[in-house]
């Protein structure tokens, strides 16, 4: 029997009413859905199939359809990289959550994607899988793309780095643009186990969470004997137009001072008083070199390699000092 103008109605309004809701779901993940959420829209897989076939969508993988004919975006090939993962054990991690959370200034090649560990996805285009032993209580946050929590995601972004420069990068940048406090970072650093540069991180967070206390003067004499210098003074004491100035290390008998600049010599009016306190003492007639705390631990050699042609020269030595092996 042939259908009547009113059910040719009602199934037009239907067809508008699912396309009206899909469309509005794909604006909120990026111009992607999962098959399953295109089922929950009435979606089924002869619908997909036909408007892949017609060429109005496209398959991303077993579980991901855009529903539109243009570029990808961050936000589209994130969530395809949580479905394709499995939505139920996957979170993005590491700087790829960091930058969900608003990181900037900070690129990745890969998506970073979290699973527990045993889990066997298999490999999929673009994502970096990293297989975890055990998630931190709460870590995944389940608004919007499942992502874990900034702080967890430093820590992991640090561990999953491809060098030690980077990982510091990682561990500053967040509490840098106030994404992640100190403090937070300090109890992720405890809380999740790494594979890679355990001691490392836990000094750079240290480092970032209490500035040139974690270092401390003792750490650079250290370096310095590594090098054959002379044990540097610690919190030597010049005179300035103000008053008593005080420097972190230094070698009065040559006229060189070094400044340690932890976090907090960023903060507020630090950066003047600082500049006001070494022109005072180059007035005086000594060198004063600078350097920061984060750089000294991943540039050390370079810093150490100043000093020592610093110290060379105003002692009037021939030979240099070693090199660090």
């Amino acid at each position: 029997m042939p259908a009547t103008p009113g059910h040719h109605n009602r199934s037009g309004a239907a067809r508008r009413a699912r396309r009206l809701a899909i469309d509005r779901a794909a604006d909120e993940h990026g111009g992607v859905l999962s098959r399953a959420l295109l089922r929950e829209l009435g979606a089924d897989r002869h619908v997909i199939s036909h408007a892949v076939a017609s060429g109005r969508w496209r398959l991303l993988g077993d579980q991901t359809v855009a529903v539109h004919g243009g570029r990808l975006s961050e936000v589209g090939d994130r969530w395809r990289a949580v479905w394709e993962t499995g939505l139920r054990i996957a979170a993005i991690d590491g700087a790829t959550a960091l930058q969900q959370a608003g990181l900037t200034g900070f690129t990745t090649d890969s998506i970073h994607v979290s699973i527990p560990h045993g889990s066997d996805p298999g490999p999929i285009d673009g994502v970096a899988l990293h297989r975890v032993i055990r998630r931190v209580p709460d870590e995944v946050v389940h608004t919007g793309i499942p992502r874990t929590r900034p702080a967890v995601a430093a820590i992991r972004a640090a561990h999953w780095a491809v060098s030690n420069r980077q990982a510091a990068l990682v561990l500053a940048m967040p509490v840098q643009q106030r994404i992640v406090t100190p403090a937070q970072l300090r109890e992720a650093a405890f809380a999740v186990r790494g594979r890679t540069r355990r001691a490392f991180i836990k000094q750079v967070v240290a480092d970032i969470a209490d500035g040139a206390h974690s270092l401390g003067e003792l750490d650079f004499a250290q370096m310095c004997r590594a090098r054959g210098l002379p044990e540097p003074g610690r919190q030597v004491i010049r005179r300035g137009p103000r008053g008593r100035v005080y420097l972190d290390a230094g070698w009065e008998d040559v006229g060189l001072a070094v400044e340690i600049d932890g976090a907090g010599h960023r903060a507020g009016l630090a950066v003047t008083d600082d500049l006001l306190r070494q022109n005072a003492v180059t007035i005086g007639g000594e060198l004063v070199l600078r350097m920061d705390l984060l750089g000294l631990r991943v540039q050390g050699d370079a810093f150490l390699d100043q000093v020592c042609q610093a110290h060379r020269d105003r002692s009037g030595l021939r030979s240099g000092y070693s090199r660090a092996q």
